[in-house]
């Protein structure tokens, strides 16, 4: 049931926030709007009420200078299609306050709505890319860069936030992940999060330095946690799950996947992805798949591409990794592709656990090349459960 301002908090509303809607061919129509509806430019502070349950209906856009407050216990439920989604631009804040008692909750607007229903959270910042000098372009929008030469830059707070049923898509190449962070710096805040449901990746790192701490990822199409274009923060406590049954529709997916820069097309940018990974599990909860399933070259697929792929330059430490479960995964680690390998002072720790024989290799390197840091080995026992307790995941 919609629930309304008062004629003198909706006219401070409407101050700060210019209301407009938007289809899914991203043309925007003018039209007055209800205190519940969010869409349109946000260019002061627009201060959520944790009372009201919010209706997202276009883009919603934190301008420079913008802030966007969401207290604990707000509810955002997302209406259908590509142009439904969240954007911070550069200068622009996202304060969204949950807590273990009272999340945040970004979702769709009706319940089992499925991976790719809507756009998720998109936040751009000024931290270094691979290439300092240069800045990005959106995927949604060429018109938003992000990017810069401020690694500390402050785009806000998130804390305990779930994001369900992300990542919609509008062509191969323009699309939207669960949580995408473009340029974001490590004064951004953000710990506590559990992706669901999601089309393409669950996270993905553009470049920056921002850390994230304690981050759940339960049926990503795609990838789990994917690092690229100069990512240089940490990940830390990491845990990504498909559950019985699941398939995926993306050709190669994978638990990690890391470019050392946009699309191996920059080799010769100065400042490679090299980010730390501490404590990840993989969980599969899939059939063992053998015989002919295993030689498909076609989606859907019913095991893990690869565990680890670390590709085009991208240096990591991952530390205390655990792949385990029932189900198949080709590679353990791969570090091999056509744009280049990945660096080979990459220092990665893996557990296999899994029930079922791999595919192909534990590792997967090119001839003649070493990788003496890179090991699968016994005894680790990657990320804790009990800090998800708050989602009511049932590991």
């Amino acid at each position: 049931m919609k629930k309304f301002l008062s004629m003198i908090m909706l006219a401070t509303l409407m101050a700060a926030f210019a209301f407009v809607s938007c289809d899914d061919e991203g043309k925007v129509d003018d039209g007055p709007r209800e205190d519940n509806v969010l869409s349109g430019s946000i260019t002061g502070t627009l201060q959520l009420d944790a009372n009201v349950e919010y209706e997202l209906a276009g883009p919603l856009i934190v301008e420079e200078g913008g802030v966007l407050e969401i207290p604990a216990g707000t509810v955002i439920k997302a209406q259908q299609g590509f142009s439904k989604y969240i954007l911070v631009l550069q200068g622009g804040k996202i304060n969204a306050r949950g807590t273990a008692d009272k999340p945040v909750y970004m979702i769709a607007d009706r319940d089992n709505a499925g991976e790719g229903y809507w756009g998720g959270l998109i936040i751009n910042g000024n931290a270094p890319l691979a290439d300092p000098a240069e800045v990005g372009s959106t995927e949604v929008n060429s018109a938003y860069v992000y990017g810069g030469s401020n690694p500390a830059d402050n785009s806000g707070v998130i804390t305990y936030l779930v994001l369900g049923s992300t990542g919609a898509r509008s062509s191969a190449d323009v699309e939207h992940n669960g949580l995408t962070l473009n340029g974001v710096g490590n004064g951004t805040k953000i710990e506590n999060l559990y992706i669901y449901d999601g089309a393409d990746d669950a996270i993905e790192f553009f470049g920056g330095s921002v850390n994230v701490k304690n981050l759940l990822v339960v049926n990503s199409d795609d990838d789990m946690f994917d690092f690229t274009q100069g990512y240089n923060g940490t990940l830390e406590n990491a845990y990504g799950i498909w559950e019985v049954g699941y398939q995926s529709g993306e050709s190669d997916p994978r638990g990690i996947e890391a470019d050392g820069n946009l699309d191996g097309n920059f080799a010769d940018h100065p400042n490679q992805a090299n980010f730390t990974v501490k404590n990840m599990t993989i969980e599969l909860k899939l059939a063992a798949v053998t015989g002919a399933e295993a030689e498909r070259s076609t989606p859907p697929y019913k095991y893990m591409h690869d565990v680890i792929k670390l590709r085009r330059g991208a240096n990591a430490i991952i530390e205390n990794a655990l792949v385990k479960g029932v189900g198949t995964a080709k590679d353990l680690v791969d570090v091999t592709d056509g744009k280049g390998a990945g660096d080979t002072r990459a220092q990665i720790s893996l557990t296999n656990a899994l029930e079922n024989d791999i595919i192909g290799n534990e590792i997967n390197a090119p001839a003649e090349t070493s990788y003496p840091g890179i090991k699968i080995e016994a005894g680790n026992t990657g990320c804790s459960t009990n800090i998800f307790d708050w989602t009511g995941y049932e590991f």
